[in-house]
């Protein structure tokens, strides 16, 4: 039944996307960008590159001492954007790029709710294209046309951070495949009429995909279609929409939260009390008013509680949903390439490669507004049992096979007339208060660079504001600019590139590997992750690799808190490496480096170092962590109380290494892995 819900659109699609997406082919310019030129990078004697250096970066400090000196309305912001999520951070780089002076705040970190626990995807989304032509929805309809033109900008200013990625749907009744295959080619359509198509979908034949896809049920099995959509690394996204937006001139600042909102004598918001919480980790609770001629609201499933700041008897905008994924070890799927499958509740499951492991999910549940939501059991066995369906039972799956689970909030526009959270749209509203309180929610990844403009074309127009020309960022590896100069106060981010883009090719892995002799796992990450910027995290401290299986670098911590903004060990594991996301437990291992590193780089007490280590390990439970691990001490996990725990037959649970091969585990971090390869040499047994 839901995989007729997710063909019968197609009959439809096609011929309606035929009509429409013609007419868009004819008129519809393209705003692909055209690669700017990278200056060579500059070699010794030797041939040996010099690493090439970076424009400055401002410091927390820095940013909290900016923001403070707008202590009054005749010397205001002209925007202070409340949320550090994909659409705050998104508004402070459009408004930033159109000369305004702007401020954004969180009370967390940039990304820590549900923009960084997305499904990691850039997508237009098939299935609100079933919605739009099965429904007759022109709303769904120009929905998916937004996020498919959002999709190529989002691939074009961020190519070390996101690529089209081939998706693969499995047809197991003979009539789906001309259905499935009408209706990729109806989204190719719509993509290409905006100019942004990417690789175009095809069909296979049972053996075809088989061979493609050798993990596939092969019971009833009929053929499959491929076609393409975008894939991101969403809080690395988030972290560099920050930065950028720093280098154009933004007062950015993390663990900033808003305990109040300030009115003139007309009862209009003039600003805002803001209090800074890394201060409160030591005891403190330092508050400060920050003045703008206009202030939005951009935080998401949290935008009610911003908004009753205002008015305390606003109705709510948000329906909040909770959207639960999975992560299993990457020998699940293929390393490049994805699943969908319609699920038994009517919607669809992904599974995704994702930094080599594999991302399940979602779920979709209304719920209750929480800073950590947990992922509950039922949710977790619910995505497994929907896997199974399409996954060779030769592949066995079960709960022990899952290494990280988590629950997103998505912050879903509330329709008084909707039954569900599944059936609303996921596009995006502005709105603004009588009191001058602008708010923006709703929306998706895709689409939050659509969100950011619109916010602040209405800003602009609300506020009185006067947009002008913004002073070039400094750019490394180039001599242009990405600002529109000819146009200066327009929008700007369809092509403003973003931290690390600029000098990122596809030969930097091999560059990184060849000039600090890394593994090339490491180099792939690093490239990928930081984009040119990974010559300064490789120049930033010690190269030792943090975990066995996984390809993170103890100077990837120091550059973090150095240069974007990371106060916490959550801030490092999470949303600069994604560790505590690919593998709970590892984060744990790892976590009493993490806190050591960022002692030294912050000046922590040894006090400072105590309270992280509770909190990390709390919010290590929101990623899934066994509650039986949640009251260890450091002292136990440094030596590896823990571990002999979950010891089974020799093996550490959720390892690397088979069952019965022997061999030590991979999971383990990289300094304990030596230790016990070495005791075992002692003893005279094999590795």
């Amino acid at each position: 039944m839901a995989s007729r819900r997710i063909g019968r659109y197609v009959a439809a699609a096609t011929a309606t996307s035929v009509v429409v997406g013609s007419a868009y082919l004819m008129t519809r310019p393209s705003h692909r960008l055209s690669p700017l030129p990278v200056v060579p990078l500059e070699k010794d004697a030797n041939g040996r590159i010099i690493p090439p250096r970076f424009p400055h970066t401002k410091s927390r400090l820095d940013h909290l001492q900016e923001l403070q000196k707008h202590n009054s309305q005749s010397n205001s912001y002209d925007l202070l954007i409340i949320g550090g999520g994909a659409t705050g951070t998104g508004i402070a780089l459009d408004a930033a790029t159109r000369g305004l002076k702007v401020a954004l705040v969180e009370r967390d970190d940039f990304s820590s709710g549900a923009s960084s626990k997305s499904t990691k995807l850039v997508h237009g989304g098939v299935r609100y294209l079933e919605k739009a032509f099965w429904n007759l929805d022109y709303g769904q309809y120009a929905l998916v046309r937004e996020a498919l033109r959002e999709r190529a900008t989002f691939l074009d200013i961020a190519p070390h951070l996101a690529k089209p990625l081939p998706i693969l749907l499995p047809v197991y009744n003979w009539w789906q495949l001309p259905y499935f295959w009408a209706g990729t080619k109806a989204y190719d359509l719509l993509a290409w009429s905006q100019g942004m198509g990417l690789i175009s979908s095809y069909a296979l034949s049972r053996k075809s995909a088989l061979e493609t896809f050798p993990l596939l049920k092969k019971d009833n099995l009929t053929g499959a279609l491929v076609y393409y959509d975008g894939q991101q690394n969403d809080s690395r996204m988030n972290v560099s929409l920050a930065m950028t937006a720093s280098l154009y001139g933004a007062t950015v600042l993390n663990h900033a939260e808003v305990t109040a909102l300030e009115k003139d004598a007309n009862g209009k918001i003039c600003g805002a009390k803001i209090r800074d919480t890394i201060a409160g980790r030591n005891d403190s609770n330092e508050e400060h008013v920050v003045y703008a001629k206009g202030v939005i609201n951009a935080t998401g499933p949290f935008s009610d509680g911003i908004e009753k700041l205002d008015d305390p008897n606003r109705k709510d905008l948000v329906a909040p949903s909770s959207g639960v994924h999975i992560v299993l070890p990457g020998d699940f799927s293929r390393e490049d390439m994805g699943v969908l499958q319609a699920s038994s509740d009517g919607r669809v499951i992904f599974f995704l490669p994702w930094e080599n492991r594999v991302i399940a999910g979602t779920t979709d549940s209304p719920c209750s507004i929480d800073a950590e939501p947990v992922a509950k059991e039922e949710e977790i066995g619910f995505i497994l049992k929907e896997i199974r369906k399409f996954l060779t039972p030769e592949k066995s799956l079960s709960r022990d096979d899952v290494l990280a689970a988590w629950s997103g909030i998505r912050p879903l526009v509330r329709d008084p007339n909707a039954k569900n959270t599944e059936s609303l749209v996921r596009n995006h509203l502005v709105v603004v208060s009588d009191s001058g309180l602008l708010t923006c929610a709703g929306g998706k990844w895709t689409t939050y660079r659509q969100m950011a403009e619109d916010a602040v074309d209405e800003a602009i127009k609300v506020f009185n504001l006067t947009p002008g020309a913004s002073a070039p960022a400094p750019l490394p590896a180039t001599s242009a600019t990405d600002l529109d100069l000819h146009n200066p106060g327009a929008c700007q981010t369809h092509h403003v590139r973003l931290v690390g883009a600029h000098g990122f090719t596809d030969n930097l892995p091999s560059q990184l590997a060849t000039t600090f002799n890394l593994d090339r796992d490491i180099a792939e990450s690093l490239a990928h992750n930081y984009g040119d910027r990974a010559w300064e995290v490789l120049s930033s401290g010690s190269n030792e690799r943090l975990y066995a299986s996984l390809p993170y670098i103890e100077s990837e911590i120091r550059y973090s808190a150095r240069h974007e903004l990371a106060e916490t060990a959550a801030d490092v594991l999470a949303r600069r490496m994604r560790m505590a996301f690919l593998d709970v437990q590892a984060a744990l291992d790892t976590l009493p480096r993490v806190i050591d590193v960022l002692a030294e780089e912050h000046k922590w007490s040894a006090e400072r170092k105590n309270v992280e280590w509770q909190k990390t390990v709390k919010f290590l439970g929101s990623m899934g962590l066994a509650r039986e691990l949640l009251g260890l001490t450091r002292e136990e996990v440094v030596a590896g109380k823990h571990r002999e725990r979950q010891w089974k037959g020799g093996e550490i649970a959720g390892a690397a290494a088979p069952s019965g091969s022997g061999k030590l585990p991979v999971g383990l971090p990289a300094a304990s892995l030596a230790k016990m390869r070495a005791d075992k040499l002692g003893k005279g047994e094999e590795d």
